[in-house]
């Protein structure tokens, strides 16, 4: 673990959930947001470690910051950081099911 993230529990900082996120749980794909410098076998020990399932695959994402503006004011949505994570077949996360799309 790098400095910055000290547990397996500090790499996953949420869950994203959109329409497309939700309808993908149902083929045992799941959505997080990650701590800035998690990397894929972070992610993958952490959701092992946590839900006690087997992990196919992991897919991270930048989510580059979005600009906004209101009125003459602009700013930036923050980015952040998103991991993809595939289980093995025949494995779900408990906590979600029945959730998705």
């Amino acid at each position: 673990m790098t400095s910055t993230t000290k547990t397996l529990h500090d790499v996953l900082t949420g869950l994203v959930w959109t329409e497309k996120s939700a309808a993908a749980i149902e083929v045992g794909v799941y959505t997080f947001r990650v701590a800035p410098t998690a990397h894929k076998t972070h992610v993958r020990q952490a959701v092992e470690e946590i839900w006690g399932v087997r992990v196919a695959d992991v897919r991270i994402v930048n989510v580059k910051p979005k600009p906004k503006r209101r009125g003459r004011f602009q700013g930036e949505r923050s980015g952040y950081k998103k991991a993809i994570v595939q289980l093995a077949p025949g494995q779900a996360i408990q906590l979600f099911e029945g959730m998705g799309g």
